[in-house]
């Protein structure tokens, strides 16, 4: 079936972009920038008589051509997207020439656009612009990727674009300012400003570009003789070092694993308010959302952000060293910084912290797989936003992950070694990356490019086994559409278990069905398919129970104990399915310890009272957060039974994590003196707090915490205003009398009409929804709403709600 969608290729080349230099200053009130861009360029092969560049919603003052120390006027058109300038005659591609552009960038006045990963597409972020909100400090900063940064400076805003660079930024002597390269001289002004020049003397894509300027405290690193740096808010600067610090160790284990050093002159991470995605790889310079990195001694007891800073990291080297050359290859982006994921956790955590990286990529895919399956590399897709999914990073670095166990380490390290080197400072697609590991391996790796790269889908197989004659039959069927997917070819690892003795076999899947002879002196304990859990595919795996409790039992590794906890969570009241629970309870991964907690979640075999103590053993003493937290979850699960005082004993709790699983628990068996305990945490900066508070309240909560929900709101992050609180919201109004809910019907209806991310305006409508029924004018209100929304695809999910 021919795609629907236009065919994207890579932007025709007319103009090679050489270097940038801005001289910007800021207008708050007015939200916008003020800026001279001096871009210097020359015709990619044929000869030019104008120059086409990419400039979003600006008001052009003059546009002149700089030749030998004189400036001339040049004539141009321009439409508010596309600037194009008529050149003084024809330039050849031997001619580089720079033009002069005086102009006013004003990002906060274009349409509002982005996607569910990048929310947001105005390149240029003015944060408390006036200081009105004293929850926010005033920051300005950027977001460039996909082509956003033409919405604050002039520039051909395509990745297969590579030019060096020169900000000068003039700012209030109070703000630090942060932008790619080396800081190269900051002086102070007599107005009481400060003007910082940065320059980049490597060439970057456009979209890499970036800024920030706000009251950061900058905590100093170092790797190698190379500036590493944090920018943080103040109040953070004690605890950066704990979130970033291993930063230094990252940049050696990759640059010593490529064979390719950090290539750049310096490396900093800025953590910034209201980011409109998870975190950006500009060069030399990443920006993070303050929520994830920000983070006091106390909420670093229940998570890091390594994996984000590992992912944005790496992107140095895949993504800003060597860049895709059209979004339709971004796998060549982002599955990688996702596969670093994987890598910095086998290093710094173990196998086992690995498998975990892994088995959560793999959900994130096949989750998204229900509704969406497209080829990695998509030349044919709507949006270009549409590029930055589940497919491109999760699907992408199990991709690479397989690859790695197909060629082996040292040939998969040496590809990317010899595709780095070879392309280099320059756009990339992925037949490069294919020749690179052809050519260092000596095989033809067609096959697997195609069928993983190229195609949709994934396998889906069903698996069997059985035993005669002194060998194992083992039956595979590829059961997925081959209307839309390939039959795979599928190197894969099975292993047979003979009591205690195991033996591997190596085997290649090619058919829609193959049965497969391994011998084996006697019937088996165990036929283990994909042993080494690296596979992307659904699996149905037939076993029979005594086969998944020796395979927890004799595991290899995290993914087979937690796989065989889950099969047999349907036979957790059979005495041998919950005594390989309470084992699980002590293993030495956290993570089985937490699955464990969790399948034991309203257990009603024979071994109830035991259980129940292990529990509360593990909810109380457990070394790891998480695992506390599950075990409350479990308890809490129970059905009419008293845990409160390990509930109330949880509330003095180390970790947010925990406290919140407790409020939650107690949510549904409140007390008296818990009740007044928990009052005491309302003025918590904790969003696990904030939103298990918010959940108590709904159940529990009296006028006094309707008001709470409102002076909180400002607070909560936008995701955790969708999944629960505006619901927890609304569930507590139904309980306040008609007259006491106009206040907090006008709030939900703001962030219906108005809210910035398109989840946040669903989230309050859905809320609105719940208490439709209390209002006759709510009902238009709501039809008003639908009306009014631009975005065609949150129009339908309002009327999927009606």
């Amino acid at each position: 079936m021919p795609p629907t969608t236009p065919v994207r290729p890579a932007a025709t080349i007319l103009t090679d972009l050489l270097d940038t230099k801005l001289d910007i200053r800021f207008d708050w009130a007015k939200q916008q920038l003020i800026g001279v861009a001096t871009v210097s360029v020359r015709p990619h092969f044929h000869t030019q008589n104008q120059l086409i560049l990419d400039a979003k919603g600006f008001d052009i003052k003059n546009v002149r051509l700089l030749t030998k120390g004189k400036e001339k006027t040049l004539n141009y058109t321009y439409d508010k997207r596309k600037l194009i300038v008529a050149l003084d005659r024809q330039y050849t591609r031997t001619e580089p020439y720079q033009i002069r552009i005086n102009y006013v960038a004003k990002p906060y006045e274009l349409a509002a656009g982005g996607s569910a990963a990048i929310t947001s597409d105005k390149g240029l972020y003015f944060i408390n612009p006036l200081g009105t909100d004293k929850n926010k400090p005033r920051q300005i900063w950027t977001q460039g990727e996909t082509e956003a940064n033409s919405c604050w400076f002039p520039t051909i805003d395509k990745p297969n674009q590579r030019m060096t660079q020169e900000i000068t930024m003039t700012v209030d002597a109070q703000y630090k300012t942060l932008s790619n390269g080396l800081l190269i001289s900051s002086k102070t002004n007599p107005d009481g400003t400060r003007t910082d020049v940065w320059k980049q003397s490597l060439p970057a894509a456009p979209y890499l570009t970036m800024i920030a300027v706000g009251d950061f405290a900058v905590v100093s690193d170092k790797w190698c003789d190379k500036e590493v740096s944090y920018y943080v808010e103040p109040r953070f600067e004690k605890t950066a070092r704990a979130v970033f610090g291993r930063t230094p160790e990252m940049m050696e284990f990759f640059s010593s694993k490529l064979g390719v050093a950090f290539p750049w002159e310096k490396y900093s991470q800025v953590a910034v308010y209201d980011f409109v995605s998870g975190a950006m790889e500009n060069t030399t310079a990443t920006t993070h959302r303050q929520e994830d990195t920000q983070l006091t001694q106390r909420d670093l007891l229940d998570r890091d952000d390594d994996a984000t800073i590992a992912h944005e990291l790496f992107h140095h080297w895949f993504g800003d060293y060597v860049t895709c050359e059209s979004w339709s290859n971004l796998p060549l982006n982002e599955s990688f910084a996702d596969y670093a994921q994987f890598l910095w956790a086998e290093h710094s955590k173990g196998a086992n912290e690995a498998a975990l990286e892994q088995q959560k990529g793999l959900g994130q895919y096949l989750y998204e797989a229900q509704s969406k399956r497209e080829p990695l590399i998509r030349y044919h897709y709507e949006s270009r936003e549409d590029m930055f999914d589940s497919h491109s990073y999760s699907k992408g670095g199990r991709v690479l992950h397989m690859l790695r166990k197909y060629v082996g380490d040292d040939a998969f390290f040496a590809a990317l070694n010899h595709y780095l080197t070879q392309n280099k400072f320059s756009s990339s697609e992925v037949a490069k990356l294919r020749i690179a590991f052809e050519e260092v391996t000596g095989e033809d790796l067609m096959w697997f490019f195609d069928q993983w790269f190229m195609q949709r889908g994934h396998p889906e197989l069903h698996i069997t086994h059985s035993y005669a004659n002194g060998q194992v039959n083992l039956h595979v069927q590829q059961v997925q559409d081959t209307t839309f997917s390939p039959i795979y070819r599928l190197p894969i690892t099975v292993t047979v278990w003979n009591n205690n003795q195991s033996t591997d076999h190596r085997i290649i899947i090619s058919k829609a069905d193959q049965t497969f002879s391994l011998p084996a002196a006697q019937h088996p304990s165990l036929v283990k398919f994909d042993s080494e859990g690296q596979l992307l595919a659904q699996v149905e795996e037939e076993r029979t129970q005594d086969e998944l409790l020796f395979q927890y039992y004799h595991a290899r590794n995290y993914l087979q104990k937690y796989e065989a906890i889950q099969e047999l969570r349907p036979k957790v009241g059979d005495l041998a399915v919950s005594g390989m629970l309470r084992n699980a309870l002590n293993d030495d991964f956290w993570a089985v310890r937490q699955s464990a907690a969790d399948a034991l979640r309203k257990y009603k075999g024979p071994e109830g009272g035991a259980i129940r103590k292990d529990l509360q053993r593990v909810a109380l003493k457990d070394s790891r957060s998480q695992v506390r937290a599950s075990a409350l979850t479990a308890l809490a699960s129970f059905p009419n039974e008293d845990f409160s005082g390990v509930y109330a004993t949880s509330l003095n709790d180390s970790s947010y994590m925990v406290i919140g699983s407790a409020i939650k628990a107690l949510a549904k068996n409140p007390t008296v003196s818990a009740r007044e305990r928990i009052n005491l945490l309302q003025e918590t900066r904790n969003e696990t707090l904030l939103t298990a508070l918010a959940n108590y309240y709904a159940l529990n909560g009296t006028a006094d915490q309707y008001q709470w929900f409102l002076r909180r709101m400002n607070d909560v992050s936008d995701e955790d205003l969708y999944q629960s609180y505006f619901e927890n919201f609304a569930t507590l109004m139904l309980r306040m009398p008609p007259v006491e809910r106009d206040k907090g019907l006008q709030r939900l209806e703001s962030y219906a009409r108005t809210g910035s991310k398109f989840y946040v305006r669903l989230g309050a409508y859905k809320a609105l929804g719940m208490l439709a029924d209390t209002s006759p004018s709510l009902k238009s209100t709501m039809r008003d709403i639908r009306d009014k929304e631009k975005d065609q695809q949150v129009k339908g999910m309002f009327n999927m709600l009606q």
